[in-house]
């Protein structure tokens, strides 16, 4: 079992649109995948109710602070679990963070949400005390292409303790087009470059669970 919780440190950095991509390209590789929406928003389950048929992986909601008992329960039978955070640092924030392996932040390319990222940071530390194990990443999300902010971001994001992945997501209309829908451009464009970004994260977060999984054993 793999616990995912993808945060953002402010608003509209795209953490949904992160959760269901994501959620979507593990289970299109054949894993059994639970999505859970912590968001009092509720935008995954506004997702899941838009689409014509059913989801291709289990979306549930559970924006109570008692995720980290919860989940164990609720994740049986599947071999990933994803879970969309809720927008701002809460108690919420803290049981999801207790609940997971592995701590996925968005960023998007300002510097609000740069600044805002020490919280999500510092949580994450809080919670190494009780698990050890614990590691989280950031995601350079809604990149503006062939702007020089992205590398201004990752040098600053570079300052703190957890890796920036390689792989990023650009801003593209196409993201926000299938999610009115209840599709992904996994669905929608499985060839564009969308898909194809979507697709690197998710070679990149596997490989760098093998190491990890390497290393403890």
């Amino acid at each position: 079992m793999y616990e995912n919780c993808s945060f953002e440190p402010e608003g509209g950095s795209g953490k949904t649109t992160v959760s269901i991509h994501l959620a979507h390209a593990f289970s299109m590789r054949g894993y059994r995948v639970l999505l859970v929406d912590t968001d009092p928003q509720g935008s995954t389950r506004d997702w899941a109710a838009a689409r014509n048929g059913e989801a291709p992986f289990s979306v549930i909601g559970l924006d109570r602070p008692i995720l980290h008992k919860e989940l164990p329960k609720l994740a049986q039978g599947y071999d990933f679990v994803f879970i969309d955070g809720a927008p701002r640092v809460s108690d919420l924030t803290r049981s999801a963070i207790m609940a997971v392996d592995f701590v996925l932040v968005p960023v998007q390319l300002s510097p609000l949400d740069v600044w805002a990222v020490h919280e999500v940071v510092e949580l994450v530390q809080e919670a190494t005390i009780y698990k050890p194990d614990l590691t989280a990443a950031f995601l350079i999300n809604r990149k503006i292409v062939n702007t020089a902010l992205g590398r201004e971001v990752t040098e600053v994001l570079g300052e703190y303790p957890f890796p920036v992945l390689k792989a990023q997501i650009s801003q593209r209309v196409a993201f926000a087009e299938c999610l009115n829908i209840g599709s992904t451009v996994l669905e929608a464009a499985p060839k564009s470059a969308a898909s194809d970004e979507v697709r690197a994260v998710v070679e990149e977060i596997l490989e760098a669970r093998e190491e990890t999984n390497h290393g403890r054993s």
